[in-house]
């Protein structure tokens, strides 16, 4: 008896999902939800948010620059240098799959 249902259980156990390292990582994962939420944000707009200081912020967002899910945007405003992130498609993509295998994981979890 004990061996079928310890059977059932191993068979209603999917494997955990490659979950993406870059975007799973906390500070990162505010970023690329900030921007999907919000559009485009002002580097001082995105820290604000997030609570960080500008040489976490800008560790992490030149990762996700790096890997192409951000786009980054330097300008000047009135002789002010700005810097202007947003989701690049290929960013918003890897956040919907992120998403999904977290809803997947979750559910999973309250069966």
């Amino acid at each position: 008896m004990a061996k079928t249902t310890r059977a059932k259980r191993k068979a209603a156990v999917t494997p955990a999902p490659d979950l993406d390292k870059l975007i799973h990582e906390r500070m990162r994962l505010g970023i690329v939800s900030a921007l999907a939420a919000g559009g485009a944000m002002s580097f001082g707009d995105l820290k604000a948010v997030l609570g960080t200081t500008d040489g976490n912020l800008s560790v992490h967002a030149r990762k996700l620059e790096d890997a192409g899910y951000l786009a980054c945007r330097k300008f000047f405003d009135d002789r002010t240098p700005r810097t202007e992130y947003e989701l690049t498609t290929a960013g918003r993509r890897a956040l919907e799959t992120y998403l999904d295998q977290m809803e997947a994981i979750i559910s999973a979890a309250r069966r």
